[in-house]
């Protein structure tokens, strides 16, 4: 299988490109980027070729899936054209910048019949899968309450161009800030996890401490946090942050009637079980992704799967579609 990158920055250095080439189905790359010397530096680091044109990547009769790798407010161009031009696409998170765009993506993947996954893959960590399991089976009885958390020290110190100009920090690019880059791989756990729908929202959006390449407060929001309740009535918050000068911290705790879920944690237990009579289990599997140790994240091999299968995709347009209503919501502090 050959497979074309659209945009050639960290995401796909880091993430996509290994990810494709550790694939055994996987016969080349090819790769596009406006920037033409980041398209070569990708074929130096992983082999392949590069395309002269977002056209000429398109209408190679040879390549059967994208990736979307552009900046988020390119994903909406990028990802109907490639439906349009017969191509599975895996696009990166958030789906679009409005949900109008997102609901067009998915009714042309649905027209094109083609396969269309978005990059929440989150859902695809062994922790999170586990406690998905546990809550269930409800072995530890029904969800109370819950915490998720997603924070770093901010896209300047991960994006290619490693610098307060990256395109993050612009509203007309980014759109969301924070809440696209980090808050939205959340929204979507929350749905995952506790298998419920989201009916209140109360929200708050900062920008409390980043500056631009001119000094000035960039023009998203470098904090939000979140009230949440659900249909089932469990409440909960949600935080995203990229001020967190320290440790990276992407956490989430389940409270139930029986016990405590703790994920992400403990770096040697990423999955501990408290329970109310005393009892703890603690489950030694992988670490999850950070900017600083990057691993697997299985999306690749997932997206692949599924195209060679035609199985049900475990994050589908539709799911990305049904998470960035709620980030919408968040970011215009709207009722639901």
């Amino acid at each position: 299988m050959i497979v074309g990158i659209i945009g050639c920055g960290s995401i796909t250095r880091f993430r996509h490109a290994p990810e494709y080439t550790a694939n055994p189905s996987i016969e080349e790359i090819v790769f596009y980027d406006r920037n033409t010397e980041r398209a070569k530096e990708m074929v130096r680091l992983f082999g392949g070729r590069t395309a002269s044109s977002l056209e000429a990547l398109l209408q190679d009769a040879t390549i059967d899936a994208i990736s979307d790798c552009s900046s988020n407010e390119a994903h909406y161009f990028h990802t109907i054209k490639a439906l349009e031009a017969g191509k599975h696409v895996l696009c990166e998170k958030p789906i679009a910048t409005t949900v109008k765009q997102a609901e067009e993506m998915v009714l042309t993947a649905k027209k094109a019949k083609k396969l269309f996954m978005v990059d929440h893959n989150q859902r695809l960590t062994k922790a999170h899968q586990k406690a998905r399991d546990i809550l269930q089976v409800k072995e530890l009885g029904d969800i109370l309450s819950f915490q998720t958390t997603f924070g770093h020290s901010g896209p300047e110190d991960w994006g290619a161009t490693k610098s307060n100009a990256t395109w993050f920090f612009k509203k007309d690019r980014s759109h969301f800030g924070a809440a696209g880059d980090l808050g939205i791989h959340k929204l979507d756990l929350l749905f995952y996890l506790l298998d419920d729908e989201i009916t209140d929202i109360h929200s708050y959006t900062a920008t409390l401490d980043k500056t631009d390449e001119n000094n000035r407060p960039i023009e998203v929001n470098d904090n939000v946090v979140c009230i949440l309740k659900t249909e089932k009535g469990s409440i909960g918050t949600a935080t995203f942050s990229w001020t967190y000068y320290g440790e990276e911290n992407n956490s989430t705790t389940i409270y139930c009637q029986k016990g405590i879920i703790k994920i992400y944690h403990n770096k040697e237990y990423p999955l501990i079980i408290e329970k109310k009579n005393g009892e703890k289990v603690y489950y030694a599997l992988e670490a999850i992704q950070t900017n600083t140790n990057q691993t697997n994240s299985g999306i690749i091999d997932a997206f692949i799967h599924c195209i060679q299968t035609n199985e049900k995709p475990i994050v589908s347009g539709e799911d990305a579609l049904k998470s960035l209503r709620l980030l919408e919501a968040i970011i215009q502090k709207k009722k639901m």
